[in-house]
């Protein structure tokens, strides 16, 4: 099983918790999906999961795309707790479609010891398509947390991943804005031969390098970043279609997209003070990648209200 463990910028934060050790029976979260066409619709045919994490059924709740199936990822332990490695592996055969998202935000809870960590691999085969969208992610104050996540598929596949990174909870008693310890996130992707495509990585240590500042976060407090793999015909027409970058100082709100390096795809990055905006930015984007790639579009936003 891969760790990553041994991630230089993980190196201060070694100590043990004192309620269990880290990876002990109970911290190591393991899930294990894997999707196949049968006929008009791709199932889930194989699934195993450990807790915390945790995964019921596949549901069919899309009304655009009545084939595809939507898995939500749920924890047992309301977060991700000091010690905690989590693994996700997802497989996608030939020509299948899937969805992925989460329950809700994922938390970071507050650590005095040890870190939590997140290993993710997506493999996907010939004309698999994979929408890989989480709520977004919350590190609270003190937390340390890293994540890995690594794609490999071929030029026909798709794979559209995105992620939104909060600040902590904002509105939480004084607000912990970027009171975390530790946040970082890498992303790499290749071909089915092992050659490689890009590697993204990102190491955020807000106490010992301050991101409010210009060229980082500036006076932004929300981070959207959404990768699509895809052949370079679909990249192009999605490109067409969202390459105006944002500038929008009312909201305020800013956004662009560029392209990924070998014929990869693209990366839409968008920074904003609330939630709601960026998110609302990131399924435009989405938006327009679905209706290229598969010729369908994503069901209205639910509201709430």
């Amino acid at each position: 099983m891969i760790s990553l463990d041994s991630a230089r910028e993980l190196a201060p934060y070694q100590d043990q918790p004192a309620q269990l050790p880290a990876a002990a029976n109970g911290k190591v979260g393991i899930l294990r999906l894997g999707f196949e066409r049968r006929g008009d619709r791709t199932i889930l045919h194989d699934l195993y999961r450990q807790s915390p994490l945790l995964v019921q059924r596949a549901l069919y709740w899309d009304e655009e795309m009545p084939q595809l199936p939507c898995v939500m990822i749920l924890t047992t332990s309301g977060g991700v707790l000091q010690g905690d490695r989590l693994h996700l592996d997802v497989t996608l055969a030939a020509g299948s479609q899937a969805h992925l998202t989460t329950q809700a935000a994922t938390k970071i809870q507050e650590m005095d010891a040890n870190y939590g960590t997140q290993v993710q691999r997506f493999t996907l085969d010939e004309d698999a398509y994979l929408e890989f969208l989480p709520e977004p992610t919350i590190p609270y104050r003190a937390s340390r947390f890293a994540t890995d996540s690594r794609v490999r598929l071929p030029e026909s596949a798709t794979l559209l991943y995105g992620e939104i990174l909060q600040p902590g909870r904002k509105y939480y008693r004084d607000g912990e804005l970027f009171a975390y310890d530790l946040f970082s996130c890498s992303l790499r992707a290749e071909r089915p031969d092992g050659r490689q495509l890009f590697v993204e990585k990102f190491v955020v240590t807000p106490r010992q390098f301050g991101v409010e500042r210009v060229g980082v976060m500036d006076r932004f407090h929300i981070f959207g970043n959404v990768v699509l793999l895809t052949s370079p015909e679909r990249a192009a027409r999605v490109f067409d279609r969202t390459s105006t970058p944002v500038w929008d100082e009312q909201t305020p709100l800013a956004s662009a997209v560029g392209r990924l390096p070998n014929d990869a795809g693209l990366i839409f990055k968008v920074l904003g003070q609330e939630t709601e905006p960026v998110r609302a930015a990131v399924r435009a984007f989405c938006v327009a990648a679905r209706e290229e790639v598969t010729g369908r579009t994503f069901p209205p936003a639910f509201s709430w209200r």
